[in-house]
């Protein structure tokens, strides 16, 4: 008999429909039913592709006894954290205050009133490594509501009061200058791992956004130091098992710190932003990896991620059917050198186990190893690694699939527009800017209503219930003008005006501080606030860096002012964190550059125009802006970038301008391409 979440359109919900456990989703309906029969919360949050949720739920959730004493003591609660990013950031604070750690599933016992007084994350069904069991956590939080509930209340009251100073105000309002930028660049070169890429040990996650900033700082100052970065912990992600050899993109992260061993479960965001990643490093270096890996990750996203509305869904999971009836990580991706040779035959077989490191050990479970590329694997021997490659991933594809979370998230979407939008650009892929542009349509048409509000999840066409937080807003936002610098379409340009002009009407103080959520969304027992980036660009950094570009389309002073006061946050964070305000930095180079304003003018059918506009595209200049448009047409006289840019001696032009000062206009690609580049 299915629970209340079978009318939900999370997955994940849905997923836990089935239990024993009488769940409520998050709702005002919840508390008060735990007020009316006087019993605690206990609030469960994890996430469809979450392995140690999966464990959890087979475990407890779905065990009658367990079941049974939950609903008689407490009022169950799940929460999606990719629906709720709010209430998961709100919890998962105090959860990390009271215990110094993290992590998914989320386990927390709230009052009626929604406030925390007893934490965790995953608790097993028998006490094991220190670790209470579940059932005797359950038992413990019980007996002291029964018999301790002013204790219970004087904690839950100090945890809420804890987390309502935790409010951040700062005194540096001004973005930070280039010995910020500098200072940042050193503490990150102290905590990188020169042997093996990356930064700190184990576990070792994808520095996106850290990488982004790399690759500016090098285009802006020139610094090697920054480039070699960049490059060494790309070459090491792409050689590693972190990456899938076999059918392109990237897995969550490694959990040894050399790249070879990852949690299986494949997110659109890291697929967005590394595909972004990569295809800027081979804007700025040319390398031939950085190409491959570009393109077959955006594929990857395509192909496995593509919905049928036009959309991406959200993630695969780490686990599958082994192929003997156990649910097991990895299955679908690992391999020994047996199954090789069955799949290739005795000669190709043990040539794909040198070249993929596949060793009878195994380097994983059970004598199986994931594929990586050896530091003495070479592409060059071209022909037989596709063929080797193309029957493997054949063969692999009959193995049982991980199952797929196709809920679509705005914010992952708003990055996988931009990351195809300028793949394809850059590759002449124009199949992929589609996809780009299909999102896109996706976006504004079922999760942007008129009022410039965005809903933050979808599924099968119908928008789910929970609201935009700030990062669905700023990288919708970022995916819309990056789609609108490759196709010239200036209803991009103006939807994401119209998204930005609700992050400075509800995100925003006055002093420039920014808010995770609405100044009108549910009230929790904080209003969620965090300026470092996590496993996505944060939503405070990644507002001002869409602010920063719209003002540089438009010449609004209001987006360049609001996004110089979100960037002070970077200014006071740079010198000690850096690695978690990667994408702030980002735009904090941008900032430093101009950034520059493109504009290319010329008629579309003339071949001059698009090399132009390729040369613009293309260049490494942080930030740069770039439109595009027949002079007088619609779409110049619509966006102030463009307006009075006449043609050059009737020839295709480029103008180019930062800091109020325009460089002469040129018909020249070399011209334009020296322009941007110095």
């Amino acid at each position: 008999m299915a629970n209340r979440l079978a009318d939900e359109t999370s997955p994940y919900l849905q997923q836990h429909a089935g239990n024993p456990v009488d769940w409520w989703p998050w709702s005002e309906a919840a508390f008060e039913e735990a007020r009316s029969r006087g019993v605690p919360v206990l609030l469960s949050v994890g996430y469809a592709s979450c392995h140690w949720c999966h464990v959890m739920a087979h475990e407890s959730f779905e065990d009658e006894a367990t079941a049974e004493y939950l609903n008689s003591h407490f009022v169950s609660v799940k929460v999606d954290r990719e629906e709720r990013p709010d209430v998961d950031s709100v919890y998962m604070e105090a959860v990390q205050a009271a215990t110094g750690q993290g992590g998914w599933p989320m386990t927390v016992f709230l009052t009626p009133a929604a406030e925390p007084f007893y934490f965790g994350t995953y608790f097993p069904p028998a006490p094991r490594h220190g670790m209470p069991s579940f059932r005797q956590v359950l038992e413990g939080v019980a007996t002291a509501w029964s018999d301790r509930r002013e204790e219970v209340a004087d904690v839950a009251g100090r945890i809420v009061r804890d987390l309502a100073a935790r409010g951040i105000r700062y005194e540096q309002p001004q973005p930070p200058g280039p010995e910020d930028l500098g200072t940042a660049l050193l503490e990150l070169s102290r905590d990188f791992d020169a042997e093996r890429g990356g930064f700190g040990g184990a576990p070792k996650f994808p520095p996106s956004m850290a990488l982004e900033f790399l690759l500016r700082h090098h285009a802006r100052t020139g610094s090697d130091g920054a480039l070699e970065m960049a490059q060494a912990t790309c070459e090491a992600m792409a050689r590693g098992g972190i990456y899938d050899q076999l059918g392109g993109g990237f897995a969550r992260y490694s959990v040894d710190a050399g790249w070879v061993v990852p949690h299986f479960e494949k997110m659109l965001y890291d697929n967005a932003l590394l595909c972004r990643v990569y295809a800027h490093t081979w804007r700025c270096t040319g390398s031939d990896m950085a190409r491959r890996v570009a393109l077959e990750t955006a594929e990857f996203m395509v192909r496995e991620l593509g919905t049928s509305e036009g959309g991406f869904a959200s993630a695969l999971d780490a686990d599958s059917d082994d192929g003997h009836g156990r649910h097991s990580e990895g299955a679908y991706y690992v391999w020994t050198p047996a199954q090789l040779t069955e799949v290739l035959g005795e000669q190709d077989g043990q040539w794909a186990a040198g070249y993929y490191g596949v060793t009878d050990e195994g380097t994983f479970e059970e004598g199986a190893s994931v594929l990586q590329l050896r530091d003495g694997a070479q592409l060059s021997d071209a022909s037989r690694v596709a063929s080797v490659r193309e029957r493997l991933l054949r063969a692999r594809e009959e193995r049982p699939r991980p199952a797929r979370d196709d809920k679509v998230v705005a914010a992952w979407n708003g990055l996988a527009v931009a990351a195809l939008a300028e793949t394809g650009a850059y590759f002449d892929r124009p199949d992929l800017v589609e996809a780009a542009s299909a999102a896109a349509r996706l976006l504004a048409d079922l999760h942007m209503r008129p009022d410039g509000r965005l809903v933050r999840t979808s599924r099968d066409g119908t928008a789910g219930p929970s609201a935009g937080v700030l990062e669905d807003y700023a990288d919708v936002a970022e995916g819309l003008l990056s789609l609108y610098s490759v196709t010239g379409e200036t209803g991009w340009l103006d939807s994401a005006g119209v998204l930005l002009e609700t992050v400075l009407g509800h995100f925003t103080d006055a002093d420039g501080t920014l808010y995770d959520t609405a100044d009108d969304a549910e009230a929790l027992i904080r209003r969620p606030q965090d300026p470092t980036d996590s496993s996505t660009p944060s939503g405070w950094t990644a507002a001002a860096h869409a602010l920063l570009s719209y003002a540089a389309y438009t010449g609004s002073s209001r987006h360049r002012e609001a996004a110089e006061r979100a960037l002070g946050i970077v200014r006071a964070l740079a010198p000690r964190a850096p690695r978690f305000i990667g994408w702030g930095l980002a735009a904090a180079e941008a900032a430093l550059d101009g950034p520059r304003e493109v504009a290319v003018v010329g008629p579309h059918t003339d071949p001059g125009t698009g090399t132009l506009h390729r040369t613009a595209l293309l260049a490494t200049a942080p930030g740069a802006v770039v439109a595009m448009a027949e002079p007088g047409s619609p779409a110049a006289l619509d966006v102030p970038l463009l307006r009075d840019r006449p043609l050059l001696d009737g020839n295709p032009t480029a103008y180019v301008c930062r800091n109020f000062t325009c460089d002469a206009p040129t018909a020249d690609p070399e011209v334009l391409e020296r322009s941007l580049r110095n």
